[in-house]
């Protein structure tokens, strides 16, 4: 199971796009203080998508600050260049979660 903690976006087109995937769980955060507390209630978190726009560089270090361990950070390339976080492809919510999850999944059988 993967398991991905996306801070802003589209909550419900999340839930609905990933609530019949076996293989992918979707965590979803309004904002970063909500992010944090989910991963310090969550540690099977493999990866954190940052769907908060142009809050999403000051979300990375803020996570970065709280909890130097927390999993790695992704986020679009429209979000602009986060130092902290790897970049995705634009594509919609939904779209970003799946690459993500393939992106991971290929990690865990290396």
């Amino acid at each position: 199971m993967i398991t991905i903690l996306t801070v802003g976006g589209p909550e419900r087109d999340l839930a609905v796009a990933f609530g019949f995937n076996p293989s992918v769980e979707v965590v979803t955060a309004r904002d970063v203080d909500d992010a944090l507390e989910k991963l310090a209630r969550n540690r099977r978190v493999d990866a954190v998508l940052l769907l908060d726009g142009a809050s999403a560089g000051a979300s990375a270090r803020t996570i970065l600050e709280e909890d130097p361990a927390a999993p790695p950070l992704y986020a679009p390339e429209s979000a602009g260049a986060i130092p902290e976080a790897r970049p995705l492809p634009d594509a919609g919510a939904g779209d970003l979660v799946a690459a993500l999850a393939a992106h991971l999944e290929s990690e865990e059988t290396r």
